[in-house]
């Protein structure tokens, strides 16, 4: 059984990943870290923010080419090709250069020069959207069997066989379409970016994030082992206020999803037996179970560039999560006993 060392969204912070391959026994050999026994997956998301982008790219890719690592393409990948690709139907780029979009890829534009940006963009659409390794996936933010159906049948596997097929699934529908290329997009988005729930759909009303933001749609919390509240399904962060100036109704109370769902539940929970590993929701602190851990669902992004802690888990080939398997760059977790 061959072992692995995920590692969460690095985001530019090079000195951090030194640190940790270093932590689980990798050594610079002629040119690029390797373990003698493990391979290292990388979840995605190794670019923006951080001081670092040069650096990270070299280590990663390196690693990479040697076959001493394996590369899932994150949202922040899938943004850096469409900033950088124009739409071949004409309307500019793929993802408008406005000021959102470039403060978002700001630290890419500005510490790569334009021809490593070129060959950065060209390696990232060579990415796969998901590893299935077997007894082990890993993805960028959300294991969906249905989106990941959509994608398979679309591309003809995991990857994007060239820029038209990336094209198709980088534009945003409009009037809400599900169909044709816009339910590539949607399956895209929750793969790389994690499903949402319209709060509509749940009798609930648009919240106010802590920027002041209104929101029309929630996260979903797919890694939820059977929820049966509104608040174990979606994640509206704390202190969240609705229209009214009073807190949110998903957390004033234990609302049952059988009391507002119309139908079904959505099938976005994650239920089968094989574990996963994924990124991209900025965790923080210790692992916890329900949060961050279950039976078979680990994250492994803890917020490296925002002050938190670059870290892996170590899979040896375990059926269920062991939660003393997560490892940090550094010494600020303690990996948590299965118990907590």
């Amino acid at each position: 059984m061959p072992g692995y060392d995920i590692i969460g969204d690095v985001h530019g912070s090079a000195t951090m990943l030194v640190e940790l391959l270093r932590n689980l026994g990798y050594d610079d050999r002629d040119g690029a870290y390797a373990h003698p026994e493990r391979t290292a997956v990388f979840v995605g998301d190794l670019i923006d923010r951080g001081t670092e982008q040069r650096r990270t790219l070299e280590i990663v890719t390196a690693m990479a080419q040697a076959g001493t690592a394996l590369v899932t393409m994150g949202n922040h990948e899938f943004n850096a090709i469409a900033y950088a690709t124009e739409d071949p139907d004409g309307g500019g780029h793929l993802r408008p250069h406005n000021k959102k979009n470039d403060d978002q890829h700001r630290a890419f534009l500005d510490q790569l020069n334009p021809e490593e940006q070129r060959r950065a963009v060209e390696w990232f659409l060579t990415l796969p959207l998901w590893l299935d390794l077997g007894d082990l996936r890993v993805v960028h933010a959300c294991w969906h069997h249905a989106s990941i159906d959509v994608l398979s049948a679309e591309l003809g596997g995991d990857t994007f066989p060239d820029v038209t097929m990336f094209a198709r699934a980088a534009r945003k529908p409009k009037n809400g379409e599900k169909t044709g290329d816009a339910a590539l997009y949607w399956a895209l988005e929750n793969v790389l970016k994690g499903p949402e729930l319209p709060l509509s759909d749940l009798g609930l009303s648009p919240f106010y994030d802590k920027d002041g933001h209104g929101r029309e749609a929630a996260r979903v919390c797919w890694w939820r082992e059977h929820p049966t509240t509104v608040s174990e399904l979606i994640d509206i962060p704390p202190g969240s206020l609705g229209e009214d100036g009073k807190l949110h109704e998903a957390l004033a109370g234990p609302l049952l999803l059988v009391d507002v769902l119309k139908g079904d539940p959505p099938d976005y929970t994650y239920t089968d037996p094989i574990p996963v590993v994924y990124g991209h929701y900025w965790r923080n602190g210790i692992p916890h179970r329900h949060e961050d851990w279950t039976t078979t669902t680990a994250c492994v992004d803890f917020s490296a560039v925002k002050g938190g802690t670059l870290v892996a888990y170590r899979w040896d080939g375990e059926a269920q999560i062991d939660p003393t398997h997560y490892h940090p760059h550094g010494p600020d977790l303690v990996a948590p006993t299965p118990s907590d």
